[in-house]
């Protein structure tokens, strides 16, 4: 039996149009700064008292600024083909309660759910995931201990820390999702560039099943 499981911030959720926006209005970036994550915190951590600045601003996607944010191009067909072929999707996330440096105090969970629930991620005639599929932990090292109790055969993350991370269920196929073309040292990482990448290795992985 196959179980994907998926990141959720980054790797599911585009921030980069919402991150600009409001690095903008906060003038901590420049306007021909490109709309990219990783552009933006570079440039932020750059400034003095930087690497607060990108904190605060993490916040705020995160929460209040969380209806904002976009569903990464490919990651809808993804799901409706996982869907529709009865392959079964789970979403698995390090992500705490609140945000420290959030001064509104937004519950991240709730925005995160209330997020997919707008885009019709629990809908039979959506992408027929169910709310029990996903699951919120308050660290790294409780997400890989989610993952492995799941029992998940492949996992899709954007950052190679959760492959590192010790414990992570060494029979489970790592796909690291890259959109910036970054490559892996790490043995048995499988770098894909965007989700239709994903989508095609993943289909070929279940054909050899």
């Amino acid at each position: 039996m196959c179980l994907i499981g998926i990141d959720f911030d980054n790797t599911i959720v585009s921030y980069d149009a919402v991150l600009y926006r409001l690095a903008l209005s906060r003038a901590l970036i420049r306007p021909e700064t490109t709309p990219n994550k990783r552009f933006i915190r570079d440039q932020i951590r750059r400034l003095p008292n930087g690497e607060h600045e990108w904190q605060r601003l993490q916040a705020s996607i995160y929460g209040p600024a969380m209806a904002e944010a976009t569903l990464q191009e490919g990651v809808q067909p993804f799901l409706q083909r996982c869907h529709r072929e009865r392959i079964g999707v789970c979403i698995v996330s390090h992500k705490t309660l609140l945000a420290g440096m959030d001064e509104t105090g937004t519950d991240l969970r709730a925005a995160a759910m209330a997020w997919m629930r707008r885009r019709r991620f629990f809908d039979a005639g959506g992408l027929g995931l169910a709310e029990v599929d996903v699951h919120f932990e308050s660290t790294r090292r409780e997400k890989i201990e989610r993952i492995r109790r799941l029992g998940c055969t492949h996992f899709i993350d954007d950052l190679e820390e959760t492959f590192l991370e010790e414990g992570f269920p060494a029979q489970v196929e790592k796909i690291l999702y890259a959109p910036g073309g970054t490559s892996s040292s790490i043995p048995g990482v499988r770098v894909a560039v965007n989700w239709r990448a994903i989508d095609e290795y993943v289909g070929s992985s279940l054909a050899q099943r």
